[in-house]
Order: structure tokens, then C-alpha cells, then sequence
């Protein structure tokens, strides 16, 4: 079976042809439950998210703050595993349809073996992996493999990378480039900051890949600001921190339905 990377493409054209960014949400999987976690990812999507990417939740997640790295540490005493994530990503896709990647570091991957991983995961209906410590350098093998899954390869581009870098790092990549708004962990921020424009021009540059902006957009007066200047933002920590506060699971549900249709508001407001 094929992975859903044409579906990935054409939903970020869909958004773009309504003069629009697309919503990403980020969600771990195995948090709170792995059910629990299947249940928000349908919540985010019913709330106007328009792609997901599911965390591999990992014990030393370089690039997550404290928020993500609490729910990380909850999935993994859970237990969570390789197999529950390939369950959420299908459980999601099948109930709606929408573009299903998993965001995970490289040493998962590695132990799980390439050509187990992106077969399973194009089986699940996924769309593609975003990796953000695997060296394009160093990604052949995975490239290969995705590729003949039909997976996209979704790699992390920083304001420190070197235009030739960017070149680089967009002509390996595929179905988006996601580029971090600052340099630092993921979390909520007061201000998304000029860099991230400056980031998405100097990428544009280098590719007609779509470029969405990640790290720090919490509310949608944020994702309206960034919806101005990239082709998708993209928001993670907020939804754990609503997860995170609510009082019951049930609760948590509601509160990333909602957070999810004012960032949806947002998107539209660029």
C-alpha cells in the first residue's frame, strides 16, 4: 500500500487556493491514553485542523520544551510503542480522511528498522515523516524507502541555516519544509518574532515546496501573523498545554476542539 503523500500535497493546495495557510496540529501519541490520544487528534481535526502530525513520544526530545516533554514522559511510563503510534495514525486517518504524519528523532527509526517503519506506516495511511535530527546528509536510506512507500521526508530548517544549507535541505525534502520560527525548543511564545519571516522568504527562495512556520504560535492572533507570510502554521504546544490543564479527559477533548477552531479562525485571517 501507498502512503498519502499526494493527499499531504494537495491539501496544502486546497488551503492555498482559498488564500489561506493550512492548520497544522501536533499532538504525541500514547497522551493521555493511547485512546485518549486517538480521541484528540479526531477532536483537533473536527475542530478545523487541516493536516496532524503524531509525536513518537522519546525519552530526550532535543527539539520539545517542558510541555511536550511532560506528555511525552506520561505516553512513554504508559507504555507507548512503534505499534500504538502506527494505530493512531490509522485510527485517525481512517475516521477523517485527513493527511496523518509522525514527527520522530532518528534513533527509533534506526532501531525499528527504515524499511519496517516506512512500510508500516504507509500501511497505516500516513502521509510522511518530519525528522528533525536526521542530517540530509546522512538520509539516503530513509529517502529511498519513503519514497517507494510514497511517504513525504519533511526536514527542519532554523533562522541559523546558510542559504546554501536551505538549498540543500529543501531539494532532499519533500510535501513541506518546516521551518522554526527561532532557535530554542517548542513551546508557547508571546511573540512568533520577524525571524520566521525572514526564514520562509530566504527558503522560498530555494523550492516551490509549501513552507510552514512551527514553535511558538499559541493563540490565533498568532496564526493569523504567521498565515500572512507562510503556507501553514503549525501548533503543538498549545494543544498539549490544554490537554495538560483540563481537569478530565473529556474536558481535555473540548478544550482542543476549541483551541483548534479559533486557530482555524486565525489561518483565515492572514
Amino acid at each position: 500500500m501507498s502512503g498519502n503523500i499526494e493527499l499531504l500535497g494537495t491539501t496544502l493546495a486546497a488551503a492555498r487556493a482559498e488564500d489561506r495557510a493550512a492548520l497544522i496540529a501536533y499532538l504525541p501519541a500514547g497522551f493521555p491514553t493511547v485512546d485518549g490520544g486517538i480521541e484528540a487528534v479526531k477532536a483537533v481535526i473536527a475542530g478545523g485542523a487541516d493536516v496532524v502530525e503524531i509525536g513518537l513520544p522519546h525519552s530526550d526530545p532535543v527539539l520539545d520544551g517542558p510541555v511536550i516533554q511532560t506528555a511525552d514522559d506520561i505516553a512513554l511510563r504508559g507504555g507507548v510503542r512503534i505499534a500504538d503510534v502506527m494505530r493512531t495514525v490509522r485510527e485517525a486517518y481512517d475516521a477523517t480522511g485527513v493527511p496523518i504524519l509522525v514527527m520522530t528523532y532518528w534513533n527509533p527509526i534506526d532501531r525499528y528498522g527504515v524499511e519496517r517503519f516506512t512500510a508500516e506506516l504507509a500501511e497505516a495511511g500516513g502521509a510522511g515523516c518530519i525528522l528533525p535530527d536526521l542530517p540530509v546528509q546522512e538520509s539516503a536510506l530513509w529517502r529511498e524507502h519513503a519514497e517507494k512507500h510514497g511517504l513525504a521526508t519533511v526536514f527542519v530548517v532554523a533562522p541559523s541555516s546558510q542559504d546554501a544549507r536551505l538549498a540543500t535541505i529543501t531539494a532532499a525534502g519533500s510535501g513541506f519544509v518546516y521551518a522554526a520560527s527561532l532557535m530554542g525548543v517548542t513551546g508557547t511564545r508571546a511573540s512568533v518574532g520577524a525571524q520566521a519571516q525572514e526564514l520562509v522568504g530566504r527558503t522560498r527562495a530555494t523550492t516551490d515546496l509549501p513552507v510552514c512556520v512551527g514553535l511558538g504560535v499559541s493563540n490565533a492572533g498568532q496564526a493569523a501573523e504567521v498565515a500572512g507570510f507562510a503556507d501553514g502554521v503549525i501548533v503543538g504546544s498549545a494543544f498539549v498545554k490544554a490537554m495538560l490543564d483540563a481537569p478530565d479527559e473529556a474536558a481535555g477533548l473540548d478544550a482542543v476542539r476549541s483551541l483548534a477552531g479559533e486557530l482555524a479562525q486565525g489561518v483565515r485571517k492572514r
